[in-house]
């Protein structure tokens, strides 16, 4: 019914890292090539966490920005904004809000999770408990239908899925839709009806998938009713009837392979990363301080590149014949740790020449940001307009 059209975002929290780089904006530059992109800069959502520290958003948000163009992000073939900047997030954050049961918001994995991780901060809040929905009405106020996600965040796309069909279910009847639902659900018979109406309960209230599967077997069962009738007790089952908000798909996108300088996977939080544009001084100097095999004391003794961390990111950018040399070396301690890390440094190096020298022209020029911005929120703001008019149409809030 809509149009293909793909949104992403990130929270400007801090400095982009080559994880953000392989783990998301190159996904982005493929994405632009096949289909209508909105990124934007999730500016509202940074403060579920850093409520306490506003001042480091707006150089944030702008940093991010000129990581994005200086990594290929093409403002001619993708839409880049901020998210404060298209009010419509927020009133449809709110009307989202009257329908949606505080159960749904209290299981979604990320909720607990986050407060565990983040014991260093209150996040008894409002605002942190209705994220998920915020992230919705993100998703929903552009009727976007794909959203790159990582397996983590899969269940907040369901989510929105569920708060899209309930919104779809109360506010996109046709006249009289309920009663000539109830009608129809009479003509299944007595235990049929009852039966249907739980499993409908059961799918409405708890997002129950068996549930639906087992509703629609019933339906595809009944003999005794009309086109008309059936029609609707599929779209009475599943929240039919106009269709305002539509349900996106999930684009389930690969964790990142990039390792940190540990080991791990490369994250702020864990103090391992390299920075999208960090200065090649910097970087060199990173590598080669690097652990290796700790079984390697001395030059002379060998090691194992699978229990080393500089053997990942040979993994990553370095061609076979590199990594044959790095194995045969190793093992044999025909080459040193600084040498093994030597073409690694050569690898990021070159990976982040490019990405530098575009990042320079809006370094030297912010305007030229500035500008591909705010055409991006004009943009938005005018997608956001055509999904709120029938929002508010369907609430009865259109007679101003």
């Amino acid at each position: 019914m809509f149009a293909d059209r793909v949104l992403s975002g990130m929270r400007p929290t801090g400095s982009l890292h080559l994880g953000h780089y392989h783990g998301v904006l190159k996904n982005w530059l493929t994405l632009q090539q096949k289909y209508e992109c909105l990124f934007f800069v999730a500016d509202w959502h940074a403060l579920t966490t850093h409520y306490d520290a506003p001042e480091i958003i707006e150089q944030n948000t702008w940093n991010m920005v000129i990581d994005w163009l200086a990594a290929g992000v093409d403002p001619s073939q993708a839409t880049l904004f901020i998210q404060s900047k298209v009010p419509a997030h927020a009133e449809l954050y709110l009307l989202l809000s009257m329908i949606t049961p505080l159960g749904w918001l209290e299981r979604v994995p990320t909720y607990k999770d986050q407060q565990e991780k983040l014991t260093e901060k209150d996040l008894s809040t409002y605002g942190f408990l209705g994220y998920p929905l915020l992230q919705s009405a993100d998703i929903l106020i552009y009727r976007a239908n794909l959203v790159p996600v990582g397996e983590d965040q899969a269940p907040h796309l369901e989510f929105t899925r569920e708060i899209s069909r309930r919104f779809n279910h109360i506010f996109g009847k046709e006249p009289g839709f309920e009663e000539k639902a109830s009608q129809a659900i009479k003509k299944l018979g007595s235990k049929k009806s009852r039966l249907y109406r739980e499993l409908r309960n059961r799918y409405q209230e708890h997002g129950d998938e068996n549930a639906l599967a087992e509703a629609r077997s019933l339906l595809e069962e009944q003999q005794n009713l009309n086109t008309g009738d059936r029609e609707r007790l599929f779209g009475y089952l599943e929240g039919g009837g106009r269709i305002i908000l539509s349900e996106p798909e999930t684009l389930l996108t690969k964790a990142s392979k990039m390792p940190g300088l540990d080991g791990q996977k490369m994250s702020k939080s864990y103090g391992n990363t390299i920075g999208l544009r960090e200065d090649a001084d910097s970087v060199r100097k990173k590598i080669r301080t690097m652990p290796t095999d700790p079984a390697r004391i001395r030059r002379s003794d060998p090691g194992d590149p699978a229990k080393c961390p500089v053997w990942q990111f040979h993994l990553l950018y370095s061609p076979d014949e590199v990594r044959d040399w790095v194995q045969q070396g190793c093992t044999t301690a025909g080459i040193g740790c600084l040498e093994c890390k030597q073409p690694v440094i050569e690898s990021i190096l070159a990976e982040q020449a490019p990405i530098l020298e575009r990042a320079r022209m809006y370094e030297e020029d912010p305007a030229l940001m500035r500008n591909i911005v705010a055409d991006g929120c004009e943009k938005a703001n005018r997608l956001a307009e055509e999904t709120m008019r029938d929002v508010r149409e369907a609430l009865g809030l259109s007679y101003l």
